[in-house]
């Protein structure tokens, strides 16, 4: 059987006033029914972008090039305008990272969520009040039924998210793709959504693409990972294999940064940032951060290389053991 989204070699690249920018670089990613996939990275990696690239929620100014991009078996490169608004919010939704700025402002948080449902289902006005209701209910918010008439600003930035939620899995989709889910809220409220996703998750058997900068979120609730680094994927493997052995050094950065692994010391930090348009260096892109890079890493950009279920995109390759 196919994989539910399937990507090949997808390109971003923006019209700006200095030529075009390339923000996402031959991104390969594939997710099967039911399966659990992270893609994390420092802000600027492309993360977002790439997954805004398959919902089709790009600027005008965003050229989308790819040798494949499928999902459930159609290539949405050839779908008409019309068939795709079919798909997306049906069976492909997306939750942002700013709750208050993904719901409408002008609209109350009943009027959204049945606007939804009035997209992709046929029930009645009295049906899609309960079918909304039902929703609300099912991720954790109180009195569903009086919520039905608030607006986004009467509450909070949790209860926004959790509305956001209610509204991407109204038509149970078959792809839920979260875009930092919990990056605005407070430490308590980012665990309660992250365990009503994955309950969510389970209880429907749904895909579900988590887009995080956290390690942490990744442990808990992943099962493959994608590392992305200025538009490239530097490394792909399966969790358990990647924190045990990271092959890439931008990725074993990323985790000697997790502050459980260094209990009384100082957290090392990445020097310097992510390059941008004006900026990006010859060779390999990571290679100025990079405390192993030698003259091969700036003269020349690597391919990726096999390793253990997956791969990284590195000359010299951490060895692949571990504890």
């Amino acid at each position: 059987m196919s994989a539910l989204l399937d990507i090949r070699g997808l390109s971003v690249t923006f019209a700006t006033a200095h030529g075009g920018f390339t923000a996402v670089e031959d991104v390969d990613l594939t997710v099967e029914q039911g399966e659990v996939v992270a893609v994390v990275g420092e802000s600027g990696s492309g993360k977002s972008v790439a997954m805004l690239a398959v919902m089709g929620l790009l600027p005008w100014t965003a050229t989308v090039q790819a040798e494949r991009m499928q999902f459930a078996g159609r290539d949405l490169q050839t779908l008409t305008a019309a068939a795709r608004r079919e798909i997306i919010g049906r069976d492909m939704a997306m939750i942002f990272q700013e709750p208050m700025s993904a719901l409408n402002p002008c609209f109350t948080v009943g009027f959204q969520l049945t606007e939804t449902l009035a997209a992709h289902t046929k029930e009645r006005r009295a049906e899609r009040r309960q079918h909304a209701i039902r929703l609300l209910a099912q991720v954790g918010i109180p009195e569903p039924e009086a919520r039905l008439a608030a607006y986004p600003h009467q509450l909070s930035g949790g209860m926004n998210q959790r509305v956001s939620i209610a509204m991407a899995i109204a038509c149970r989709p078959r792809l839920l793709i979260a875009d930092e889910p919990t990056t605005a809220l407070d430490v308590t409220i980012q665990a309660q959504i992250l365990e009503l996703l994955a309950r969510l998750q389970e209880e429907s058997g749904m895909a579900l693409v988590l887009i995080t900068h956290d390690m942490g979120v990744v442990a808990e609730s992943a099962q493959r990972v994608v590392v992305q680094y200025a538009g490239q994927q530097v490394e792909s493997r399966s969790v358990r294999q990647l924190f045990r052995a990271p092959r890439h050094p931008y990725t074993k950065a990323l985790l000697d940064a997790l502050p459980g692994r260094h209990s009384g010391r100082r957290l090392p930090s990445i020097p310097g940032v992510v390059p941008g348009q004006l900026d990006r260096p010859d060779g390999c892109l990571f290679h100025p951060r990079c405390g192993r890079a030698e003259d091969l890493c700036r003269q020349s950009a690597p391919s990726p290389s096999a390793a253990e279920a997956g791969f990284a995109r590195c000359h010299f390759p951490l060895p692949e053991s571990g504890p």
